[in-house]
């Protein structure tokens, strides 16, 4: 009975003990030693700011577009920030052109920051740095530190399937495309000439055959009125928008893009592999009339994105696939057309995006002494008021509000006195333009292209149009990586060499048995039992 009551008592007094360090832990703050700039590990804020009491720094390599300011030290929103956060960030910038090589270097070679920025990681990347434990396993901090990510990821569990890796763990904080943002999920959108379209008496397309006749009418039928036929009925970067596009109205794509090649077959409920599809040979044989009596441009395989906007800046586009002729060309004749509805009665909006687009915008190292603060810093910019600093700048600076609330940007931005372009002004105040962010984009802070009116009066022609269900592209195993490394490489790119030949003539439709059984040589039923491997550990998410 002593002994009992010894060990009761014992046990009591540890409870006790417990007990009152857990009160303590929660009166302070919730990780690590004290510290400060230099070295050992900061004490975090739960909530609030500033995250630290005593200012740490941290090293972070950053992707950096054409558009955004050369140093980002001189960046309001990082001083700001900084202010705010008791964080010192120092800034490598690197150009997106050689991004992708000097990370890997860096990776490979053990010489790398303290996390990554607009960083364009590939999944396959995340996780095998993630596996090796160069990236830091964040599903535990996302947890405890991350609260607005977290909330995201519970509203839209889509998100958190395609953050996951096959391991089961997270290594890459996203950029999010909010799925009630309806014009930037949809990116690029059809644009026809409304003013052709009035002069020509013509009403708007809404079947593949009215777009074929309302194309030959732009070709034939001078509506620009300059006795010329300086026309073109339709002009792209490249076919890839174009088929995108075309392809709901074949019922192909019903997943969405981000695997490009993949969807559900609807008579069997199975994956299908899109490009060898009966249907998929009906879209490109209807495409390739188009090309071959010009009513798609002939240089759309080669023309590049300066002259494709100088050329559009003269109003001779009919129709075109882009964020908003408003905005890069200066044109304010066009009205967005929704999904065409096909031969067979199809009419979806498939060339639509998954919320997730990144899994890998943001990645913190295991080089990290201070991986709690850093979760912290990089969440507050999934809040309402961190997104809104992020995107929009500081009141009374890059942006002021109304008296009804709206938030817009200031002159100075969008009619700068200097000369300088929207996008000149703006990075002065914030890093956005570029894109490849850790943020969600939401229409409230999001002022680009895709948030202008036109855009937005667009998007509700097709919001009811999107697939019923949108995936995120899928995350693969490494074996499954190294696999498709070259065998999913060579099939897709045999698919667009193919596209690209019968859609100008340069192969024959009479080859496409020997096109069938080319893919199936190459190794199709592998490259599909990978997508089924993927697709059903997706659906188990």
């Amino acid at each position: 009975m002593k002994l009992r009551a010894w060990m009761a008592f014992t046990l009591a007094a540890v409870m006790v003990v417990s007990l009152l360090a857990g009160c303590a832990n929660d009166s302070s703050p919730t990780s690590g030693d004290e510290g400060g700039e230099g070295g050992s590990k900061a004490a975090v804020n739960g909530s609030g700011m500033p995250i630290v009491a005593d200012k740490i720094n941290l090293k972070i390599t950053a992707g950096k577009a054409p558009t955004t300011a050369p140093d980002w030290k001189q960046t309001m929103l990082w001083q700001e920030y900084e202010k705010m956060s008791n964080i010192h960030v120092e800034w490598e910038m690197i150009p997106f052109d050689s991004l992708t090589e000097k990370r890997n270097i860096m990776l490979a070679g053990g010489d790398y920051p303290d996390a990554f920025f607009t960083a364009q990681i590939p999944t396959a990347d995340l996780l095998k740095y993630g596996s090796q434990g160069v990236f830091v396993k964040l599903n535990d901090l996302i947890d405890e530190y991350a609260p607005n990510l977290k909330a995201i990821m519970e509203k839209y569990p889509e998100v958190k399937k395609g953050m996951t890796m096959p391991d089961g763990n997270i290594y890459g904080f996203p950029m999010i495309l909010d799925p009630e943002f309806t014009s930037v999920l949809a990116g690029g959108k059809m644009w026809i000439k409304k003013d052709w379209l009035d002069k020509l008496n013509l009403k708007e397309p809404e079947t593949t055959e009215e777009f074929y006749e309302v194309l030959k009418a732009f070709k034939e039928r001078d509506p620009n009125g300059n006795g010329e036929q300086d026309e073109i009925p339709f002009e792209g970067v490249g076919l890839g928008a174009f088929i995108s596009y075309i392809n709901g109205a074949w019922g192909l794509s019903n997943r969405g893009v981000r695997n490009a090649n993949v969807d559900v077959d609807p008579g069997t409920d199975k994956l299908r592999f899109i490009p060898v599809d009966p249907k998929y040979k009906e879209m490109l044989q209807y495409v390739r009339k188009l090309y071959e009596e010009e009513l798609i441009a002939k240089d759309i395989f080669t023309i590049q994105a300066n002259q494709y906007y100088a050329t559009g800046a003269k109003g001779v586009y009919g129709t075109t696939i882009t964020t908003s002729p408003y905005t890069l060309m200066k044109q304010k004749d066009y009205i967005g057309l929704g999904a065409l509805k096909g031969p067979h009665g199809d009419q979806v909006w498939s060339a639509v995006g998954s919320a997730l687009s990144s899994a890998g915008a943001f990645a913190i190292t295991d080089r990290n002494k201070h991986p709690e603060a850093t979760v912290r810093w990089i969440d507050h910019l999934y809040s309402d008021e961190g997104s809104k600093m992020f995107f929009m700048g500081f009141e009374g600076k890059s942006y002021e509000i109304d008296p009804s609330g709206e938030i817009a940007y200031t002159k100075e931005i969008t009619e700068n006195p200097d000369g300088l372009t929207f996008e000149q002004a703006l990075v002065k105040y914030v890093v956005w333009p570029g894109g490849g962010y850790p943020n969600i984009v939401r229409q409230k802070f999001f002022k680009g292209a895709e948030s202008q009116p036109e855009a937005i009066e667009a998007a509700k022609r097709f919001a009811n149009q999107f697939p019923e269900e949108i995936w995120p592209a899928f995350n693969l195993t490494v074996e499954e990586n190294d696999q498709m490394a070259t065998l999913g490489a060579d099939i897709n790119s045999y698919v667009a060499e193919m596209q690209a030949k019968f859609v100008s003539g340069k192969a024959s439709f009479d080859e496409w048995d020997r096109y069938v059984e080319t893919l199936a040589k190459m190794g199709l039923d592998q490259y599909m039992e990978i997508y089924q491997s993927a697709y059903e550990r997706y659906k188990q998410g």
